[in-house]
């Protein structure tokens, strides 16, 4: 018997599926320390310039802003910006490493969540859209609310 765990999405990066093509998605816990852990609780998380990079074997995630906890004080906070440690399966850092050097792919954070107790991050594994690219995802988008309010009309 497999009990679901509860889901529940801390912080979303949009912006990424607006700039990648996202051709596939992988679920990672992070290393965090305490105060950390009690910002993401309460929502401080910016994903919108981050990236995930694999150097000697481990994934690393960077440019992710977590903001300090303001309760504990200045003193035994955390570095918004620093580098933290990924955990995935050594299966799926192989695999990784392939796609990341011959197809010259992106790892993006799509968003973070907290899954039970754990605090998870999902990450895409992405190809930068040309700016025509963009413009058809636009388009396309505005086609669907067209279609959509239509529908609602009648």
């Amino acid at each position: 018997m497999i009990e679901k765990l509860p889901v529940k999405i801390v912080s979303d990066n949009r912006q990424a599926r607006y700039l990648y093509e996202i051709l596939d998605t992988y679920e990672a816990g992070i290393e965090l320390t305490g105060t950390e852990v009690k910002s993401i609780r309460m929502g401080k998380v910016n994903l919108r310039d981050g990236y995930a990079l694999i150097r000697n074997g481990e994934a690393w995630l960077s440019n992710v802003h977590i903001s300090p906890y303001e309760i504990s004080g200045k003193y035994f906070n955390h570095e918004p910006r620093r580098n933290r440690k990924l955990l995935l399966h050594k299966k799926e850092i192989n695999k990784l490493i392939g796609l990341l050097e011959q197809k010259g792919l992106t790892l993006i954070p799509l968003k973070m969540y907290l899954k039970g107790h754990w605090i998870k991050i999902s990450l895409g594994l992405g190809k930068g859209k040309k700016i025509h690219d963009k413009r058809e995802t636009v388009k396309r988008r505005e086609d669907q609310r067209e279609m959509a309010r239509a529908i609602k009309r009648f």
